[in-house]
């Protein structure tokens, strides 16, 4: 299944809206721009939507406006965190930012995730310790 560009009014809504400050920072996600903090997406866009990570309280409250749905980037495939900003919400700017302000608290709060060089350093420990188990194996079976 083929994704569908994010539309540039879209996209341009979106620079207007997101922090673009440390902590947050930019980065693309499966082609979409996205929004990050400590390495936490908190916003991003797909295809023709614009969806938000927000916590419990504010993602009950959120999905209390119409058109406001869990994100479901493929059928069956919800992100429980995430929902997908109605349209009518995008075009209040004033209020979205309020929003996105939500998301991004939510993501500064959360555990930083391990870095990238650290996980790639980890597997290769990982790897290296299946293969001596392998040499010690075949010296004890000779």
């Amino acid at each position: 299944m083929a994704w569908r560009k994010a539309p540039p009014e879209l996209i341009d809504l979106f620079d207007a809206v997101a922090p673009s400050k440390p902590p947050a920072v930019r980065r693309k996600m499966f082609g979409y721009p996205c929004v990050f903090a400590n390495d936490n997406m908190f916003a991003g866009l797909h295809q023709e939507s614009m969806i938000l990570r927000l916590p419990d309280d504010k993602r009950a409250r959120f999905l209390e406006l119409a058109g406001a749905a869990i994100f479901e980037p493929m059928p069956g495939r919800r992100m429980r965190e995430y929902v997908t900003v109605p349209p009518q919400l995008m075009d209040e700017p004033t209020a979205l930012r309020r929003w996105m302000k939500h998301a991004f608290a939510y993501a500064v709060e959360l555990p930083a995730k391990a870095s990238r060089a650290g996980k790639k350093v980890a597997k290769k420990k990982v790897a290296k310790k299946k293969v001596a188990k392998k040499k010690v194996a075949r010296k004890t079976r000779s």
